[in-house]
């Protein structure tokens, strides 16, 4: 008799899913609002922004506080809470007049919700099903977060192109709910309260010996405290959160950028869906060889890749040359495929599945340090400059430090 489907296989489905759109939500969506919200409202493209930076902060605080209960209790309670919050915060912005109300819906009430379903909560879970297969199912989950640029940036330019950025703030809201809220109820906390083995492994195959990395995955893991009193942590937080930093700014700027540039906005939501595509068909890839090699020197790679795009990306844009930005959107797609992957598999090896949870929210505070003012400030390099290319240079030049850093990571001492 053939043995059913190990559900982890469908918690990957379900993390694709709440991926796309927490990710979607906060950051795929935001470029194409840009300019119609600051023409009708009167804002600056720097006060447009702060409530993303904003929103990093409130992410690491969100996470922090729930990363140890997402160990103990698991994902569906606060996916349920999140979607409502996420579902209700996306519809009042179609309301907002004024710049606090914008701020605090987008930069507060929005983060929480989408906080609630997104990376932390279910790259965790992921993490507790599978440690042979951890790459490939972060990976192919992880598909999820490229797939809103393939879909979220220009669908959100037609929507609002035809009916308006209020509509479009409602119809996102409607889609959120609807997606997420079956996928919140099939979310389960570990393989063991359901008496299954990790990666799908049979019985016989534990007892002959096939679960020793798990086995030894799981004994050997760190605790907060632990982890907090570890070197390794902090420098995978500098080396990650240099190389995180390309993500927040070219997904609000990227469309922006592009029209200042002379494109019109078909076209430079185009670029973020020329960057989604191969960030998704290449995280399988990713996934793969992250398994099968290691994954220091290839989240090294990916970041180096990042970083070595943006210098294309300016350049192409200074020349005036679409072919070049193509090439480089496409570059920085294939870098960012394995941005998430690697970086999830390598926190969840180095410390462990046990209380990962705990370890990658405390994490969260530290990296907003780097993370949090890198919107606003290339917004506000725009505002003084008139352009965005000095600042994007500075972006390259920081995931190209990632990647030099990345090399000299070290697994932390074993308590």
């Amino acid at each position: 008799m053939s043995r059913p489907i190990y559900y982890g296989y469908w918690l990957i489905v379900a993390a694709f899913i709440a991926q796309f759109v927490s990710v979607g939500a906060q950051s795929y969506v935001i470029g194409p609002f840009m300019i119609p919200m600051t023409t009708e409202l009167g804002w600056t493209r720097a006060e447009f922004t702060l409530p993303r930076t904003i929103g990093q902060v409130v992410m690491a605080f969100t996470g922090f506080f729930i990363g140890s209960l997402v160990d103990r209790k698991g994902a569906r309670g606060f996916m349920l809470g999140g979607v409502v919050i996420l579902s209700v915060a996306l519809f009042l912005l179609s309301k907002v007049n004024a710049l606090w109300q914008w701020i605090l819906l987008n930069g507060v009430v929005l983060t929480i919700g989408a906080s609630l379903i997104g990376n932390l909560v279910v790259n965790v879970t992921l993490a507790k099903w599978f440690v042979d297969f951890r790459g490939r199912a972060i990976a192919f989950a992880a598909m999820g977060v490229s797939f809103a640029g393939v879909l979220l940036t220009p669908l959100a330019t037609w929507a609002i192109d035809l009916y308006g950025w209020r509509t479009g703030w409602q119809l996102l809201s409607i889609g959120a709910f609807i997606f997420v809220v079956p996928t919140a109820l099939a979310m389960r906390r570990s393989p063991e309260d359901y008496n299954l083995n990790l990666d799908g492994k049979s019985d016989h195959q534990v007892s002959q010996g096939f679960a020793q990395k798990a086995e030894d995955d799981f004994n050997n893991s760190m605790t907060r405290a632990q982890a907090l009193r570890s070197l390794t942590f902090y420098w995978l937080v500098i080396a990650f959160g240099m190389f995180g930093i390309t993500i927040q700014v070219m997904l609000i700027q990227t469309v922006p950028f592009m029209t200042d540039a002379g494109y019109d906005r078909t076209t430079a939501a185009l670029m973020i869906t020329i960057a989604s595509v191969p960030a998704l068909v290449s995280k399988p890839i990713w996934g793969w060889l992250i398994d099968g090699l290691q994954p220091k020197p290839l989240a090294s790679i990916s970041a180096a890749i990042t970083g070595g795009s943006l210098f294309v990306i300016v350049y192409g844009a200074h020349v005036a040359s679409l072919p070049i930005l193509i090439t480089g959107f496409a570059v920085l797609g294939f870098g960012w495929g394995g941005m998430i992957p690697l970086q999830e598999v390598i926190w969840a090896s180095y410390f462990g599945r046990r209380y990962l949870g705990g370890v990658r929210s405390a994490a969260m505070p530290f990296s907003i340090m780097l993370t949090a003012g890198a919107p606003l400030a290339t917004s506000y390099y725009y505002d003084v400059f008139g352009d965005y290319n000095g600042a994007i240079l500075i972006v390259a030049v920081a995931n190209m430090l990632s990647a030099v850093l990345i090399l000299f990571l070290k697994k932390p001492n074993q308590p």
